[in-house]
Formats: C-alpha cells, structure tokens, sequence
C-alpha cells in the first residue's frame, strides 16, 4: 500500500484543500438535525423511561455522512489522481565493483564513531547507493575470505549483506591475500568492458592466509583489474581499545604498528590504482567520494514518463453513494424526515 501510494500524483492538488470544508458542513448538518426539533421543557423524564427509540431514527444521521462521503470522494476525483510509470532507457559499457572488507577483530577499534567496521559499512553503502547503474560485490575477511554478495545490480541485497558483514562467524586474524584473490575471483568472469575495480579496505597488516598480497596484486594487473586500497585508523599515539558486541574490551591496539602502509601502496601502484588513509569517518567518506569520480562513465539515461488517470473510481463511488442516499431518503427515511 506504501509503494503503491509513492507512485500516485495529483494533478490538481489544489483541489484537496476543500477537503478542509468537510468538517465545516458536518457541523452544519449537526445544527440543521437539532434544529429540526422542538424543544419541550418538562419537569422529569421518568414518564419517559422504556419508550423505543426507532432504528430509523437512531440511523437518520447516516444520510448526510453518506453525503459528505460524496463530496469527499468528488473533491479527490476533481483532484485528479494518477499513476506515474517511468521507462529509462540506459547506455554504458558498465564497470564492476567488488568492496574487499576487513571484518577482523581489530576493525572494532573505538577510535572511529562507533568503532571502524560500522563506519566502513556506512560509507560503503553510501557509496553503493551513488552507484546504482554498476554491479558490485562484496567480499570479506579475517583469518580466512568469504564472498558475502557476487557483484549485482540488486543493490537492495547487497546493502542488507553490508549491514551484516562481520566477522563472528570468521576464523580471526588478517587474509590480505586471500581476500584480495577472492575479490579477483568475482570479477574474473566480468563481462564488463570499461573497467574492473577492487577497492581494498584494512586496518592491518598479513597475519593469516595462503596467498601473498602482492601475488594477487600482480595477478590483478595482468588481468586488467584496477586496486584501490585503503589503510583505516587513527594516527593517535595512545593505545586502541577494542570492544565487542557487547562493548566489553577485548584488548588494545597500538596504531604505530597495526596498518602496513608500504604494501598497501605497492598494491595500489602495481594495477594503476591509489593507495589512501582514511584518519576518520569523514576521511573515509572523502575517500569513497573521490573514488567514485575517479570510476565515473558517461551514462546516458532517457526517460520517459507517461500517466494513467486514477480519479474515475472516485467518481464512480460519489454517484453510488449519493445515490444510496437519495435511495433511503424516499424509501426507509421517508416517514422520519
């Protein structure tokens, strides 16, 4: 019903402002029904105790909320509702996006609002929904890789996978590798013909996997891959605490030590690509930003628009409701109006 409400329009909105009468008329026909009787003053009502009111009587002030029902539906009808279909016709030769995560313990680091993965999951979702003519994937990793969404145009699947990428479920420690060879693996297939992209994000250094970082580096360069890789933490000169779910500190990390710049920059530099450090959330927004006008193509999108008008089932319900009214009035009300 919400969806179906988002796509209806009026033609003429200015026409719903009568509605703000209706209450007005209501009051009238309050004051009309009253006024319709005449007041006797007696001295008590015990006489009248057990006298059957009539059903007609009771149900008489059913014939003007049958009217204003009517009107109601002819103000909406006057407004002209219609349904908007939109028709896009898109030419592009596309690229392909595969987001390499580290859901590592350490990405629960608190020097980032709440903590480093949640704002790599905000502004990557943020970046995915600027991107809604490319396919992207998503993989992640700890101590070992798992695609978490192929690369897809069904943004909407990919952005709740985002939402709940983490790493409980993960062997713990750093696969650099083997996550980067794995975001190669989904796009090794691509039919993509402008570009394909592995934007690599991590706060550590290789402490577990099969495959070197830079193997899969080289790998990515032969297959026409471009790597974008990011370096995530604070450049404080304190220790990191690092809590879990439940916000109890697991340990602390020494941010000196915990990013391997020089790799990471090799990476970038081997497939064309750029190496960044994101120092915070709105640095790791800029980032994202910035590498989207980096891989930006020229898409041309023609709309076309056209409308079905949706006010006749409103006419239709104020006739048969005035005529209801007109019904019961000559016919079941006669005698008690």
């Amino acid at each position: 019903m919400r969806a179906y409400l988002a796509d209806i329009q009026f033609a003429v909105p200015e026409a719903l402002f009568l509605l703000a009468l209706l209450p007005l008329l209501a009051l009238y026909y309050r004051w009309r029904y009253r006024s319709r009787f005449v007041t006797l003053t007696v001295s008590g009502l015990q006489g009248f105790e057990g006298t059957p009111v009539s059903w007609r009587v009771r149900l008489l002030p059913l014939l003007p909320l049958l009217r204003l029902l009517a009107l109601a539906a002819i103000i909406v009808a006057l407004a002209r509702p219609q349904s908007l279909f939109s028709e896009e016709s898109i030419t592009t030769e596309g690229i392909d996006i595969v987001l390499a995560m580290d859901v590592s313990t350490s990405m629960w680091a608190i020097d980032f609002q709440p903590n480093r993965i949640e704002a790599a999951k905000r502004t990557a979702a943020e970046f995915i929904e600027g991107r809604p003519y490319d396919r992207i994937g998503l993989v992640v990793f700890a101590g070992e890789s798992f695609t978490q969404c192929p690369i897809t145009l069904d943004h909407r699947l990919l952005l709740g996978l985002v939402k709940d990428a983490d790493a409980w479920q993960l062997q713990d420690g750093t696969a650099l590798g083997d996550g980067l060879w794995m975001g190669l693996n989904r796009l090794i297939d691509s039919t993509a013909l402008q570009s394909k992209v592995v934007i690599l994000l991590t706060d550590g250094v290789q402490t577990a996997g099969e495959f070197a970082p830079l193997d899969a580096a080289r790998a990515a360069s032969d297959l026409g891959i471009r790597i974008y890789t990011i370096g995530i933490g604070s450049r404080s000169s304190k220790n990191i605490p690092v809590l879990d779910k439940r916000g109890q500190k697991i340990f602390e990390l020494d941010p000196q030590n915990s990013l391997d710049e020089e790799t990471m920059t090799q990476i970038a530099d081997l497939t064309g690509g750029r190496y960044f450090r994101a120092t915070s959330t709105d640095k790791l927004r800029e980032i994202y930003q910035e590498i989207d006008q980096l891989e930006k193509e020229k898409i041309d999108v023609n709309v076309s628009q056209r409308y079905q008008e949706k006010f006749y089932p409103f006419a239709w319900l104020a006739v048969f409701l005035l005529l209801v009214e007109i019904l019961l009035a000559q016919t079941v009300f006669r005698t008690a109006t």
